[in-house]
């Protein structure tokens, strides 16, 4: 698997996949990324950025993620505690294919983004899931993130909806 920057010509794959994952979210009876986000703008914005990258096998994308690294501010205030107070690199919007779903592809993408944090001299990575997604939970769990409390998202559509946040040191 080859992981690379969103381009441009990515944003139609980009939308599908995430219209998949919107779907199946809704399917498990969850609220998350039920309210616009994340959008076309947003991936248009990333592209912009050079802060999203693909999972590829065979020219084909399998999944996507943010990579974030700057302070998230919807993870200042934590009801628990961060295992670490460094500086941390975050992953947002992981989401992958339909077809490419069970075949480790997330894993893949946790790696490669832990592998960039340490790159940049990260000392953690940080993420957020809905409390009631467990998939996501258990692949989080796979890939040695530790549970860490319960966080308010900051802004955007889902302001104030309560995600898990999670921590990998790394």
């Amino acid at each position: 698997m080859e992981f690379r920057i969103a381009r441009e010509k990515d944003l139609e794959r980009m939308c599908e996949i995430t219209a998949q994952a919107k779907d199946g979210l809704k399917n498990l009876g969850l609220d998350q990324w039920q309210k616009g986000y994340p959008s076309r703008e947003i991936w248009e914005n990333d592209i912009k950025n050079q802060c999203t990258y693909v999972a590829e096998e065979d020219g084909i994308i399998l999944g996507i993620f943010a990579f974030q690294t700057t302070p998230d501010i919807s993870y200042y205030e934590i009801e628990g505690e961060w295992i670490s107070a460094g500086p941390y690199a975050a992953m947002h919007r992981v989401c992958v294919a339909e077809e490419a779903k069970g075949k480790g592809v997330a894993g893949k993408m946790f790696a490669h983004g832990f592998r960039m944090a340490e790159t940049l001299g990260f000392s953690s990575v940080r993420i957020d899931t809905h409390p009631g997604n467990i998939p996501m939970q258990r692949a989080l769990g796979k890939a040695g993130f530790e549970r860490c409390g319960e966080i308010h998202l900051a802004g955007g559509p889902e302001k104030g909806a309560l995600r898990i946040g999670f921590e990998k040191i790394l």
